[in-house]
């Protein structure tokens, strides 16, 4: 931890969440001689009711926290610059026939701007999260490297902010597992010490998707084809439904065809038709190419063709690809066909441990 002091002064402000992990992050921070102040960031307004929105529980989990702590717990509402650059884009997105990240642009646009701002506005040297990732600062240059335990890696979601957004940023996480963040949590009698890890998108909670999604955006029902081009079903709306998927298609038994599954293959926007096919390896659901219009790079953009590994879903393992300039943006080649390439996804490059940033996928 000491690797983060600078003369500038030790004030940090944790983003708490009221979840272990941020818990952990501030204890460490204070136990390491920082000077720790906490703020609990308030990003949508529920409007709903408890039901399906936990953030009075999660409020009050960050103030016992702090209060055990022993460190003062500002409040911050961001709900309004949420909604302005995160949520429309995501409906947008939807409204389209994508399938976006929020969780992305949440941090580069919420957690590391507007939290960052205000933190500064604070008096804060420093801001800090329980995110799983490692920093490594040298002179002018700043790379964001993967977490020590793998299977809990967070870089995949923070391939879209910047080096500059990084250079007073804290991940006290980075080099232990969560095994042992749960471990310190119970050995300091940390109230949350066995609270569920947060699932999914922070604004739907609980409740089933495609109701959450019909409130904002009118669903437009259509046909199910085959790759063949053959109807056999219908669908209640392109958002529904996502490249790869295999759940909610409604497709019953069919004279002359296997009893396999049938999965997502492609969306056709213009004619409103959902594509599927038999069999979670068809043929149609891999590529060996994906394209982006853009890449955030965190720091300098590598000399290009960049030959390294990328990932097109958090959970992937890091597959192996060349990165190509195009007439419209960039072009990725994987040497490995990619199963359910997903447009609005995000790929995120690497090299060996070093996130290097990433783009949204335009299409196939």
């Amino acid at each position: 931890m000491n690797q983060y002091y600078k003369d500038t002064g030790n004030r940090v402000i944790v983003g708490l969440s009221g979840g272990v992990d941020s818990s952990v992050a501030a204890m460490l921070l204070k136990e390491n001689g920082y000077d720790v102040e906490g703020l609990f960031m308030k990003n949508w307004d529920e409007d709903d009711g408890e039901e399906y929105c936990t953030a009075r529980q999660d409020l009050e989990d960050a103030q016992n926290i702090a209060k055990q702590l022993d460190i003062p717990l500002h409040q911050a509402n961001f709900a309004a610059e949420y909604w302005d650059n995160v949520f429309t884009n995501f409906l947008s997105e939807y409204g389209v026939g994508r399938t976006p990240n929020p969780d992305i642009l949440c941090n580069r646009e919420i957690k590391f701007k507007v939290f960052q701002d205000y933190a500064k506005n604070l008096g804060a040297n420093y801001i800090a999260t329980g995110h799983y990732a490692r920093l490594d600062i040298s002179g002018n240059r700043i790379r964001l490297l993967k977490a020590f335990d793998r299977n809990k890696d967070q870089t995949y979601f923070l391939q879209a902010v910047s080096g500059s957004q990084l250079s007073n940023v804290l991940f006290p996480l980075g080099k232990i597992t969560k095994d042992r963040v749960r471990t310190i949590a119970r050995e300091n009698k940390l109230i949350n010490h066995d609270k569920k890890d947060s699932t999914g998108i922070c604004f739907i909670g609980e409740r089933r998707f495609r109701d959450f999604l019909k409130t904002y955006l009118p669903a437009q029902p259509g046909f199910i084809e085959d790759n063949k081009g053959n109807i056999i079903g219908e669908h209640d709306g392109l958002m529904y439904h996502t490249i790869g998927q295999r759940q909610g298609l409604r497709i019953g038994g069919i004279r002359g065809r296997t009893d396999e599954a049938w999965y997502v293959l492609n969306k056709d926007i213009t004619r409103n038709v959902l594509i599927v096919g038999q069999g979670n390896d068809h043929q149609d659901m891999y590529t060996s190419s994906t394209y982006c219009n853009k890449i955030h790079w965190i720091g300098d953009s590598p000399n290009l063709p960049f030959k390294g590994r990328a990932k097109v879903r958090y959970r992937q393992a890091d597959q192996e690809c060349t990165l190509i300039a195009s007439e419209s943006g960039f072009r990725i080649e994987f040497h490995h066909p990619q199963r359910a390439i997903t447009p609005g996804q995000w790929i995120c490059f690497y090299d060996k441990d070093w996130c290097l940033g990433g783009g949204v996928i335009e299409c196939r």
